[in-house]
């Protein structure tokens, strides 16, 4: 098809096939060459039309990328002897520039995008109309109606066996756990296009006419079980007590913290303990992991939080005096990150209180100075990884993870743990504040201030109260022993 503007996709962007090249002939060892040599390059190929190129291809290419620009800056493709260029041979043809007139359009990730734009300054000049297209969409019926046509678009052009409607539900659950959203899908289409090929495989091997909804989730659990060794081997561990995680009773100043792991493609949650002692004296909060340097910046932020909390509910009438240290216990490759500061946050209430927390319920979900609770990534696999360490221990009915209200959306759980919630087996619990949380780990009311900032007796909020005036008693006395001493 001849008709409107070229549009040339190249796919390798090397300088002889974008900008053309001069072949030479060699005979008797002397290399010859005349215009018939002269080849054309993609650009010549998509003048007064489109060429698309990979941008990550292209700058692996500097010739081609400089090539490129310099075109587009004059105007003109001058087609350059290489080996003229490179010294090997000296003289030959030199041919005319040719004006050029394309539309170049690159394709990559935003990641190579800001290196670019950051670091040349020419692709800043050369470059500006950027198209940044999302990696969801959002969940209606007609992007639905779409996804199906995608699908079976994909089936023939690829050979693959017809999908029916509950294989393409299928895939299109799956895509909503890509997204991470149940009212989003993914636009993420290599990794469907993947599913498609899959389930096909396994729907032949069953010997069926058509793919169904089976396929396609057999297709999804034998990819996570092929990336899932490092995951085994971690539950392994949990499993013969080396990692310490304690799925029943309760502990005063303990709490199981939820922490997400990536291995190239595939990720999955695990289980944490998270510890806090609290005792007399002025150091403040003690974050282990930052003293012994193993925690990121964001991680010590969601610490340092924790003391402007404890100041504004507890010390409004007399200094914050208190020591804590806090630890992530059993880690050894660094933590980064803020979506265990409540979790942190409930330990220390628990240590302050001396009210012990329930060991069977896990925690995840990051914490401003006024006790909200806030959303955190990776909520799926963090409910995962819990119920599978507690399953492996056997379900007793009581288990379950607390987690902050607006990630409710995201919920896109595996089968077995969505039949385990329904059935009362597992129990997931969103909070929206501190209070809500301590209550439902300790079992007692939170307590609310009274006119006279005071919290009522027997409550969460009254203990911590306490011992926090007790510090503070213990610390005025030490001082003023210390000044009758120095006499």
């Amino acid at each position: 098809d001849t008709k409107g503007a070229p549009v040339i996709l190249e796919s390798n962007p090397k300088y002889d096939n974008l900008l053309g090249k001069i072949e030479y002939e060699s005979n008797m060892g002397v290399v010859t060459t005349d215009f018939t040599k002269i080849k054309a390059g993609s650009l010549h190929q998509a003048n007064g039309g489109y060429i698309i190129i990979n941008m990550s291809d292209l700058t692996r290419n500097p010739e081609s990328w400089e090539g490129i620009k310099r075109s587009i800056k004059t105007g003109n493709i001058t087609i350059e002897n290489i080996f003229a260029m490179s010294g090997i041979v000296s003289g030959g043809i030199k041919p005319e520039p040719i004006p050029l007139n394309v539309k170049v359009i690159l394709v990559g990730s935003p990641y190579v995008y800001q290196a670019l734009y950051t670091y040349d300054e020419d692709f800043r000049k050369l470059f500006k109309i950027k198209a940044d297209f999302d990696t969801d969409m959002n969940d209606s019926k007609e992007n639905c109606m779409k996804y199906a046509s995608f699908i079976s678009s994909q089936c023939e052009e690829n050979g693959l066996m017809h999908f029916d409607r509950t294989a393409v539900a299928a895939v299109i659950e799956y895509s909503r756990r890509l997204a991470e959203h149940k009212h989003k899908l993914s636009t993420r289409f290599n990794d469907i296009i993947e599913i498609l090929y899959e389930a096909d495989a396994w729907a032949r091997i069953s010997g069926e006419q058509v793919a169904t909804g089976s396929h396609v989730k057999k297709a999804i659990e034998q990819k996570w079980y092929r990336s899932s060794r490092i995951e085994e081997k971690m539950q392994e561990l949990i499993d013969t007590g080396v990692v310490l995680i304690s799925t029943e009773d309760k502990v005063v100043g303990q709490v199981n913290g939820l922490s997400v792991m990536n291995i190239g493609d595939y990720t999955f949650g695990k289980p944490s303990r998270i510890t806090a002692t609290t005792y007399a004296g002025e150091k403040g909060i003690v974050n282990i992991e930052r003293e012994v340097e193993m925690s990121g910046s964001i991680h010590d932020k969601g610490v340092l939080i924790l003391t402007g909390y404890l100041g504004d509910r507890f010390a409004q009438d007399f200094p914050l005096t208190i020591s804590a240290s806090i630890c992530f216990e059993q880690l050894y490759d660094g933590v980064e990150g803020d979506s265990a500061s409540s979790t942190e946050l409930y330990a220390l209430l628990s240590s302050l209180s001396e009210l012990p927390i329930k060991q069977y319920i896990a925690v995840t979900g990051s914490v401003n100075q006024k006790g909200e609770i806030q959303p955190i990534g990776g909520v799926n696999e963090k409910i995962e990884g819990f119920f599978y360490t507690c399953k492996a221990r056997g379900l007793k009915g009581n288990e379950g993870v607390m987690m902050p209200w607006q990630n409710v959306a995201n919920l896109m759980l595996k089968d077995e743990v969505i039949e385990a919630v329904r059935e009362g087996r597992f129990h997931i619990y969103p909070v929206k504040t501190i209070d809500e949380g301590i209550e439902i780990l300790t079992g007692m009311a939170s307590g609310t201030r009274d006119e006279s900032g005071n919290y009522p007796e027997n409550t969460v909020f009254y203990m911590v109260q306490k011992k926090i005036e007790k510090f503070a008693r213990i610390a005025e006395e030490f001082d003023d022993c210390e000044q009758e001493r120095r006499g």
